[in-house]
C-alpha cells in the first residue's frame, strides 16, 4: 500500500481489487518495530524486515546474546545490523531503585541499545512525572 502500484493484490489471506491508501502517509511507510526475543523466528524477521527491535531487558548477558543472534541473522540476510534501532523493555523497579536502573541503562547503552522503555509501577501520570524529573536528566548523560 506504500508503493506506486494501486492495482489489485492477491495474498495468502486477502484479495483486494485495488490497494489505495488515502490519505497517503507522510514520508513513505511507517517504521516497523518487531518486539520479542525468539532467536529462530522473531530475530530473523527483525533482520529481514524491521527498522527497530524491542527486546526484554532480561539482563546484560542475555541481551548481548540476543544482539549477537540478530547480528548473525543480519549477516545471513545481507542486512546492515547498525541500520536497526535496538530497544529494550525494562520491567524492574525504576523509581524505587534509581541507581540500579541507571547502572543497567548505562550497561545496555554500551551494548548498543538506543532506547529503554519502562513500565509504570504506580499511577501512570505520577510515574511519568517522576521519571521526567528524577530519572530522565540522569539518563540523558549516558553515552
Amino acid at each position: 500500500m506504500w508503493s506506486d502500484d494501486n492495482g489489485p493484490f492477491r495474498g495468502r489471506h486477502y484479495r483486494l481489487a485495488e490497494t489505495l491508501c488515502v490519505p497517503e502517509p507522510i514520508g513513505g511507510h511507517p517504521p516497523i518495530m518487531i518486539g520479542g526475543g525468539g532467536e529462530r523466528k522473531t530475530l530473523l524477521l527483525v533482520a529481514r524486515y524491521a527498522d527497530a527491535c524491542n527486546l526484554f531487558a532480561t539482563g546484560q548477558e542475555e541481551v548481548a546474546h540476543k544482539l549477537d543472534v540478530l547480528r548473525a541473522h543480519c549477516e545471513a540476510e545481507d542486512r546492515d545490523y547498525d541500520a536497526i534501532t535496538k530497544t529494550v523493555m525494562y520491567g524492574g523497579p525504576v523509581l524505587d531503585r534509581p541507581a540500579a536502573f541507571l547502572a543497567d541503562a548505562e550497561a545496555y547503552a554500551g551494548l548498543g541499545i538506543g532506547e529503554i522503555q519502562v513500565l509504570p509501577d504506580r499511577h501512570p501520570v505520577s510515574f511519568t512525572h517522576q521519571i521526567a524529573e528524577r530519572i530522565a536528566p540522569a539518563v540523558a548523560g549516558i553515552g
